[in-house]
């Protein structure tokens, strides 16, 4: 029979599981790692603004991804065009990108795993006689471990042609050049630490549903079992 146990303490770490594998998922897939130096508007874009200077836009640019102002669109001038500038993994611009993908696609996809084994342990505490808690806080550390290899590499790729292309020529290994650095790359470090923070925390969520009262309310018949 199924007892569900609920905590403050399973609850948030199974809020904070889900949280982290898709903030982690969010930032690879986003083109905001790069934000490129500002480039000026075309000539037809220009006419239209009237007296005063154009407003120059700046250009981003992922590990795959990119975003770059839309030439055809005139009555638009704010619209981008997103989307994926290597078509295959092969065209990825850097081959430490390449194992930046790697090492993230690795990690997020047992985030997102472990996020999902996370929605059962109200109901399933163990398996295989080993604490399902444990087991997805080891998981964790261990992605955690691949999405600082995959952050660590990513910048040495800053010196390959494409960055150049966004960032100028001073851009170099673990040297920006011109360009500043968007949201989705902060997002994965601020997720990566809340990986670790995870599987700290997925200790004190098996010592709580593990305490000698759940063992009592469980031994007393009951099936739903709340602890603040």
């Amino acid at each position: 029979m199924c007892h569900v146990i609920v905590t403050c303490r399973s609850m948030l770490w199974t809020l904070l599981s889900i949280v982290v594998a898709f903030a982690e998922l969010i930032a690879f897939m986003s083109a905001d790692w790069l934000i490129g130096k500002a480039k000026p508007r075309g000539s037809a874009e220009q006419g239209e603004q009237g007296a005063g200077p154009p407003e120059p836009y700046h250009p981003t640019l992922g590990i795959y991804a990119r975003c770059i102002r839309n030439p055809g669109v005139q009555h638009l001038p704010r619209e981008t065009l997103c989307g994926p500038y290597a078509e295959s993994f092969g065209e990825i611009a850097s081959g430490f990108w390449q194992a930046t993908a790697i090492f993230l696609a690795v990690g997020i996809f047992i985030l997102c795993t472990v996020a999902l084994v996370s929605v059962f342990t109200m109901c399933v505490q163990s398996i295989m006689k080993k604490s399902i808690f444990n087991v997805c806080g080891l998981l964790q550390g261990i992605a955690g471990l691949f999405l600082i290899l995959g952050l660590i590499l990513y910048p040495a790729g800053w010196g390959c042609q494409k960055a150049i292309g966004y960032c100028g020529h001073y851009a170099s290994a673990y040297k920006p050049g011109d360009c500043s650095l968007g949201w989705a790359f902060y997002t994965a470090i601020g997720g990566t630490v809340l990986t670790f923070i995870c599987a700290v925390f997925s200790a004190q969520a098996e010592i709580a549903t593990s305490s000698d009262k759940v063992q009592e309310e469980i031994e007393e018949g009951k099936n739903l079992i709340c602890l603040l």
